[in-house]
Protein backbone atom coordinates (compact mmCIF):
# COMPACT_ATOMS: atom_id res chain seq x y z
CA UNK A 1 0.00 0.00 0.00
CA UNK A 2 3.20 2.32 -0.11
CA UNK A 3 4.28 3.98 -3.32
CA UNK A 4 7.86 3.84 -3.54
CA UNK A 5 8.01 5.18 -7.25
CA UNK A 6 10.50 3.20 -10.10
CA UNK A 7 14.76 3.33 -9.29
CA UNK A 8 17.46 2.33 -11.43
CA UNK A 9 18.56 0.34 -12.68
CA UNK A 10 15.74 -2.17 -13.27
CA UNK A 11 17.70 -5.71 -13.17
CA UNK A 12 16.52 -8.92 -14.64
CA UNK A 13 18.70 -12.35 -13.74
CA UNK A 14 18.87 -14.18 -16.94
CA UNK A 15 20.03 -17.77 -17.06
CA UNK A 16 21.78 -18.82 -20.29
CA UNK A 17 21.11 -22.21 -21.81
CA UNK A 18 24.18 -23.76 -23.69
CA UNK A 19 23.58 -22.27 -27.21
CA UNK A 20 23.65 -18.88 -25.44
CA UNK A 21 20.01 -18.38 -25.77
CA UNK A 22 17.39 -17.75 -22.31
CA UNK A 23 15.56 -19.62 -20.57
CA UNK A 24 12.48 -18.43 -19.84
CA UNK A 25 12.88 -17.77 -16.06
CA UNK A 26 14.35 -14.69 -15.17
CA UNK A 27 14.30 -12.61 -11.57
CA UNK A 28 13.33 -8.94 -11.66
CA UNK A 29 14.85 -6.89 -9.06
CA UNK A 30 14.13 -2.89 -8.60
CA UNK A 31 16.07 -1.31 -6.14
CA UNK A 32 14.48 -0.11 -2.85
CA UNK A 33 14.48 3.74 -2.26
CA UNK A 34 16.78 4.91 -0.05
CA UNK A 35 14.17 6.23 2.24
CA UNK A 36 12.75 2.81 2.89
CA UNK A 37 16.35 0.58 2.76
CA UNK A 38 16.64 0.86 7.08
CA UNK A 39 12.69 -0.56 7.33
CA UNK A 40 10.95 -1.77 3.69
CA UNK A 41 7.09 -2.09 3.35
CA UNK A 42 6.02 -6.05 3.67
CA UNK A 43 5.01 -6.87 0.23
CA UNK A 44 1.18 -8.07 -0.03
CA UNK A 45 1.72 -10.56 -3.15
CA UNK A 46 3.79 -13.60 -1.71
CA UNK A 47 5.61 -14.18 -4.89
CA UNK A 48 7.40 -10.88 -4.40
CA UNK A 49 10.48 -10.74 -1.47
CA UNK A 50 12.94 -8.39 -0.16
CA UNK A 51 16.27 -9.86 -0.93
CA UNK A 52 19.93 -8.00 0.19
CA UNK A 53 21.93 -7.89 -2.94
CA UNK A 54 25.66 -8.30 -1.30
CA UNK A 55 28.63 -6.67 -3.16
CA UNK A 56 30.11 -7.85 -5.93
CA UNK A 57 32.92 -7.33 -8.59
CA UNK A 58 31.58 -7.40 -12.15
CA UNK A 59 32.33 -7.30 -15.88
CA UNK A 60 30.22 -4.94 -17.48
CA UNK A 61 29.13 -3.90 -21.04
CA UNK A 62 27.14 -0.96 -22.00
CA UNK A 63 24.82 -0.10 -25.01
CA UNK A 64 22.11 2.11 -25.77
CA UNK A 65 18.94 2.17 -27.41
CA UNK A 66 15.40 -0.07 -26.25
CA UNK A 67 16.62 -3.02 -25.68
CA UNK A 68 15.38 -6.17 -26.20
CA UNK A 69 16.05 -9.78 -25.13
CA UNK A 70 18.26 -10.48 -28.39
CA UNK A 71 20.47 -7.60 -27.36
CA UNK A 72 21.26 -8.85 -24.08
CA UNK A 73 21.92 -12.35 -25.61
CA UNK A 74 24.23 -10.57 -27.91
CA UNK A 75 26.03 -8.12 -25.82
CA UNK A 76 26.78 -11.18 -23.19
CA UNK A 77 28.16 -12.49 -26.07
CA UNK A 78 30.65 -10.26 -26.78
CA UNK A 79 31.42 -9.46 -23.10
CA UNK A 80 32.32 -13.25 -22.63
CA UNK A 81 33.96 -13.05 -25.97
CA UNK A 82 35.89 -9.77 -24.84
CA UNK A 83 36.82 -11.30 -21.19
CA UNK A 84 38.26 -14.91 -22.63
CA UNK A 85 39.73 -17.69 -21.25
CA UNK A 86 41.13 -16.22 -18.31
CA UNK A 87 38.99 -14.04 -16.49
CA UNK A 88 36.87 -16.66 -13.54
CA UNK A 89 33.01 -14.99 -13.48
CA UNK A 90 30.09 -16.81 -12.64
CA UNK A 91 28.13 -19.06 -16.05
CA UNK A 92 25.11 -19.75 -14.48
CA UNK A 93 23.44 -16.13 -14.68
CA UNK A 94 24.38 -12.74 -15.56
CA UNK A 95 22.15 -9.33 -15.32
CA UNK A 96 20.52 -7.52 -17.44
CA UNK A 97 20.04 -3.76 -16.44
CA UNK A 98 18.43 -0.84 -17.77
CA UNK A 99 18.47 2.60 -16.35
CA UNK A 100 15.53 4.31 -18.17
CA UNK A 101 12.41 5.21 -18.51
CA UNK A 102 10.32 3.68 -21.71
CA UNK A 103 9.30 7.06 -22.64
CA UNK A 104 12.66 7.93 -22.55
CA UNK A 105 13.62 7.91 -26.76
CA UNK A 106 17.21 8.88 -26.67
CA UNK A 107 20.25 8.61 -24.73
CA UNK A 108 19.49 5.41 -23.21
CA UNK A 109 22.08 3.12 -21.13
CA UNK A 110 21.73 -0.77 -20.84
CA UNK A 111 24.35 -3.11 -19.03
CA UNK A 112 25.55 -6.51 -19.00
CA UNK A 113 26.92 -7.84 -15.87
CA UNK A 114 29.05 -10.59 -15.12
CA UNK A 115 29.69 -11.33 -11.94
CA UNK A 116 33.21 -12.14 -10.94
CA UNK A 117 34.24 -15.32 -8.81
Amino acid sequence: GVGMGMTAPVSITAFPAEDGSLQQKVKVSLRIPSQFQANPPCPSDESIKIEERQGMTIYSTQFGGYAKEMDYVNYAAKLKSALGSEAAYRKDFYFCNGYDPPMKPYGRRNEVWFVKE
